[in-house]
């Protein structure tokens, strides 16, 4: 069997596993309706334009001009028993006088009056709400994401230590085989959880009636946020399968896994306490753990220029063929050690030794 094979054959086990795990279904589920909730019910629990009840058809005009759901009636009477009956918000009678029970209807009363004209002077500016939450999903998904996953991978090649399943698993695939099938596997299943989340959160802005500008604004930068997860997310299962060699029980992981922990938190927090520092998000662009996050924040906010984006993700792929040797090689020098936590420094001397 080749290599190449042998992967294969490691990455159907685990995805196999994987797609029946509990975890990783409840994970899905829950950023689904995370995207769900934050998009299509804030407009079906809205309810809608509010509805009117008038008798003057050019007062009407100018509610309908203004997306409210208007009823022409033929007297001021009829138009306040439907207020007091609750089938309209709001009624305008001779007057113009505007009808309402207990609150008064704002938009009504905003659509009659005349306001003044209004210059933007910068109107290429972003939603103050957008500007918070797209940052903060982003970040959001990169972190929970590659931090999930990943445990879950340092996990697994450590039970397989635990257990000594790994000595019967080299003596049929080369230890390469073993720990690229694991890493495609993980990664397959992340990416696609994160694309699914992103289909939908895309139609969720559709179907609540989102305008078309901020969907032409949020597409691209979803766009750009999948490959450089992709290829970020790669260079730290490698790592992650790194530390899940280096321990030799489960209890082991937290401490072999501290500085990966802090490479994955730190650009999370990085980019939410800097992401109105200009310079500082320019840095974190090009900073191989912080760059998923910060280079798609940037193209949100309009920071980046056009050819950044594809700077940024050529030093993110150098990077994690780096990474990729330095995570082989630990994961190799550590995997059959299994009388005790290996040291970082023991395993990256050694290759496949037996303990």
């Amino acid at each position: 069997m080749t290599t190449f094979a042998a992967a294969k054959l490691v990455a159907a086990r685990e995805l196999r596993v994987r797609l029946k795990d509990k975890t990783f279904i409840f994970s899905t589920l829950f950023f689904i309706l995370i995207a769900v909730g934050s998009t299509v019910l804030p407009s079906l629990l809205d309810g809608g334009p509010a509805k009117v009840a008038v008798t003057d058809r050019t007062v009407a005009a100018a509610l309908q001009n203004a997306d409210l759901n208007v009823r022409v009636v033929t007297s001021d009477a009829e138009a306040e028993k439907l207020v007091r009956d609750g089938d309209v918000e709001a009624a305008v009678v001779a007057g113009p006088k505007v009808l309402a029970l207990e609150e008064t209807p704002s938009e009504v009363v905003n659509a009659l009056s005349s306001s003044p004209p209004v210059q933007l002077l910068d109107p290429d500016a972003v939603d103050p709400f957008l500007k918070f939450v797209v940052p903060f999903a982003l970040a959001f998904l990169f972190f929970m994401t590659s931090f999930t996953f990943g445990l879950q991978i340092a996990m697994s090649v450590t039970e397989e230590k635990q257990t000594r399943i790994v000595e019967i698993l080299v003596a049929s695939v080369p230890v390469r085989a073993l720990l690229a099938g694991k890493v495609a596997a993980m990664t397959l299943l992340a990416f696609g959880q994160i694309a699914l989340i992103s289909v939908v959160a895309l139609a969720g802005m559709r179907i609540a009636g989102v305008g078309t500008d901020v969907i032409g604004l949020v597409g691209p930068v979803i766009g750009w946020f999948l490959p450089f997860f992709l290829i970020g997310f790669v260079m730290l299962a490698t790592l992650w399968a790194g530390v899940g060699a280096l321990a030799a029980r489960q209890e082991d992981i937290n401490g072999a896994s501290a500085p990966l922990q802090m490479a994955v938190m730190g650009p999370f927090f990085a980019v939410l306490f800097l992401q109105d520092n200009v310079i500082a998000m320019k840095i974190l662009s090009y900073i191989p753990f912080s760059a998923p996050i910060a280079m798609p924040v940037r193209l949100f906010n309009g920071d980046a220029a056009g050819w950044e984006p594809f700077v940024a993700l050529a030093v993110l792929i150098v990077a994690t063929v780096l990474f990729l040797g330095v995570g082989a090689r630990v994961y190799e020098g550590s995997l059959l050690r299994t009388n005790g936590r290996t040291s970082f420094a023991t395993a990256w001397r050694s290759r496949s030794a037996v303990s």
